[in-house]
């Protein structure tokens, strides 16, 4: 990986679906994280027009973080972040985009400074608005519905639609707190160091369901995730 210079990072982008109906679900954890950085910070969303989304200011100085939350439908989420980034005169180099990921487990997090989509048409959009894939990106595991192709093939679409059960709301709440730590940690030490404890963390509660069988825990598939489309059918 290569490093990120502390304080570099500028912009933070959540991916997911806007509208009450996807409100909770597991595409729109990216959402749920930066709502969790505002609603710590007092700070509330206002919709920027010419962002096509939701953005607030989080932060003073050389700490200030600019958060968006894209209300493009998740298959058009790059011509959003195209625009933050030319409206604030910002290069990919400062941007941070967290997205839900089916081949992670709920509970573990993955920091990359770069790569491809890997099926997720969020990060497929982003790429193609910025022309190239060298912009960083922390995967948020949602889990797999099945360890079956066949099985998680089709039943992608209503995992990634459907909401957390209750019994993973522990885990989620440890994820998005890690999640709120580590960019902190960004900000201050750079990527690689930053990465070095997020790719090494495993939410406790998460370890526990699995002790007791409750949590699946299917093993990454090579299958690509199929996230929702650009206007998500009922």
């Amino acid at each position: 990986m290569t490093a990120s210079p502390a304080g570099s990072l500028q912009l933070l982008v959540g991916l997911g679906n806007p509208g009450d109906k996807y409100a909770g679900t597991r595409h729109n954890v990216g959402f749920m994280a930066l709502e969790r950085l505002a609603a710590a910070a007092g700070v509330p969303f206002k919709h920027q027009v010419k962002l096509h989304g939701l953005f607030c200011e989080v932060g003073q100085g050389a700490s200030r973080l600019r958060l968006l939350m894209p209300q493009t439908f998740m298959n058009d989420s790059g011509r959003s972040i195209r625009a933050a980034l030319d409206w604030y005169g910002l290069a990919p180099g400062q941007l941070l985009l967290l997205v839900d990921d089916m081949d992670l487990p709920l509970g573990r997090l993955r920091l990359r400074a770069s790569g491809g989509a890997g099926g997720h048409n969020g990060l497929r959009s982003t790429i193609a608005h910025l022309g190239g894939q060298d912009f960083a990106r922390l995967r948020i595991g949602i889990g797999a519905p099945s360890a079956n192709p066949v099985e998680r093939k089709e039943r992608t679409m209503s995992h990634v639609l459907g909401r957390f059960q209750a019994s993973e709301q522990p885990i989620l709440g440890e994820v998005l707190a890690e999640v709120s730590s580590g960019i902190d940690l960004i900000q201050r030490l750079g990527l690689e160091r930053a990465a070095n404890r997020l790719n090494s963390f495993g939410a406790p509660s998460a370890a526990k369901l699995v002790d007791a069988g409750a949590l699946a825990q299917p093993q990454a598939s090579s299958a690509a995730s199929s996230p929702a489309p650009s206007r998500p059918s009922p």
